[in-house]
């Protein structure tokens, strides 16, 4: 009788220990995966060429505005910075929305700044455009998440939350 209490003690024993090991595997692959994404979101960040893709706009004063139907982005590189974003909110000029009420500008950053701190990095952006200054920021979490502001001379601020992507796959991402 005690060697059938002794056998089922340690088949007892060993398969609570097996479990124990698969969940600390399980552990550990779920921390080398959120490494891997943020050493990636940090590379992105670093080489200053990502393009964010908003889900959420949230206009100064007005209600906030799903995104998902339409196109929208704003590509990074070194020398240049492109926008395609949907406007939501009051001009002041009016002659700055033109015939195009979106934020679509580009060109070369004439300040680009770059912190990280403990769980995000803070980017700041200067593009002149022909009749307006934007400045843009944008505040990336190590899980690609972000948050995107926009601030122009003639138009009210405007945020929006989305994601960052490598510059070559904003379409399969979506």
């Amino acid at each position: 009788m005690n060697s059938k209490i002794s056998v089922l003690l340690v088949v007892f024993l060993f398969q609570f220990g097996m479990t124990n090991a698969q969940e600390k595997s399980k552990k550990q692959i779920k921390e080398e995966k959120k490494m891997a994404l943020q050493k990636e979101v940090e590379m992105l960040v670093n080489s200053k060429e990502f393009i964010f893709i908003g889900q959420t706009a949230f206009p100064a004063g007005y209600r906030s505005v799903n995104l998902s139907s339409n196109s929208n982005y704003v590509k990074f590189h070194p020398d240049n910075i492109e926008s395609y974003m949907p406007y939501f909110g009051r001009t002041y000029n009016i002659g700055a929305a033109g015939n195009d009420p979106g934020l679509k500008f580009e060109g070369k950053p004439t300040e680009y700044t770059v912190e990280t701190g403990k769980k995000n990095h803070t980017i700041k952006a200067v593009v002149k455009g022909p009749t307006d200054n934007y400045t843009i920021y944008i505040t990336v979490s190590f899980d690609s998440s972000a948050s995107l502001s926009i601030t122009s001379n003639n138009r009210s601020s405007i945020s929006y939350n989305g994601q960052i992507y490598p510059p070559a796959q904003p379409e399969e991402t979506k």
